[in-house]
């Protein structure tokens, strides 16, 4: 299914939009889109859509299962743009928004799908969940110039950290149940990173609803949308690992000669399972066992 704008799916597809949580992919270039896709049908979303430029070729399995969107991704604030207009049209809808070369993990994800999570999550009366973006870089730069392959992918398996979230409307006191999250390559070679980019949390999963925005800095308008539990008890949070930031630092002109291997004594091979992100600290199944 192929759509020349957001709005042109909106009006065709409303009715499809609202039989599950649908999750939107924002691809800037042509690596690992089918993949990325394809992931994301087999987590249990109902619907996967596929924003990227006309110029690339989609597998033709996909071309029929994923709603194709002609979008501009690279334009000022393409992520805002896309996801508040989806807000407006889906209130009420599970959303989830990544790009190409991000694959989501969520706490027993091979046994159970990204509805059962849902399910749970709304009996836990909350609208939204934390994700950290988890770096994946390829084991070997000269055989992956690009910083990608999925099999040999590496992570860091330590080496994070969270602040305290500062409120400036109100004298800088750190605002409630909510922390700014780093580490992986965006701390390692931070000095390539602009500082308002360092961040690696995202809240990439949420229900929409009236009046809902997201901000230039993947945080919301609504404050309890950006919290990592809710005031009684540990909620769970999902980890996107991602090629996103090892593909940029290695075709950036600025960093790509700085660097050789993104190896160093705390990375591991991924593993694409859920233990080992369980295990590492880097999501938690809250009280869901």
């Amino acid at each position: 299914m192929h759509f020349n704008s957001l709005d042109h799916l909106i009006k065709e597809q409303r009715e499809a939009l609202f039989k599950g949580p649908v999750a939107i992919v924002l691809v800037e270039d042509d690596v690992e889109v089918d993949t990325t896709l394809r992931h994301h049908q087999q987590a249990g979303f109902s619907q996967v859509l596929a924003l990227m430029s006309p110029e690339f070729e989609l597998a033709r399995d996909l071309q029929e299962s994923v709603m194709r969107v002609d979008y501009d991704v690279h334009a000022d604030n393409a992520t805002q743009q896309a996801v508040n207009t989806m807000i407006e049209a889906c209130q009420g809808q599970w959303l989830y928004y990544c790009y190409n070369a991000e694959y989501l993990f969520h706490p027993f994800c091979e046994t159970r799908n990204i509805v059962e999570l849902l399910d749970f999550h709304s009996q836990e009366r909350r609208d939204a969940l934390l994700a950290y973006v988890v770096d994946l870089y390829a084991d070997d730069l000269d055989a992956s110039p690009n910083a990608v392959s999925l099999d040999t992918a590496c992570l860091d398996r330590s080496g994070y950290y969270a602040l305290a979230r500062k409120d400036i409307a109100h004298h800088g006191h750190p605002k409630e149940r909510q922390l700014d999250f780093f580490g992986g390559l965006r701390w390692r070679y931070e000095e390539h990173v602009p500082a308002d980019k360092r961040k690696i949390d995202r809240i990439p999963l949420f229900r929409a609803k009236k009046g809902l925005r997201l901000r230039e800095d993947h945080t919301f308008s609504d404050e309890e949308y950006n919290t990592y539990a809710c005031p009684w008890h540990h909620n769970i949070t999902l980890s996107i690992c991602s090629f996103r930031t090892a593909k940029a630092l290695k075709s950036n002109p600025g960093s790509t000669f700085d660097i050789q291997t993104f190896k160093w004594h705390n990375s591991a091979p991924f593993e694409w399972h859920s233990r080992q992100l369980l295990d590492l600290g880097l999501m938690e199944p809250g009280q869901w066992f």
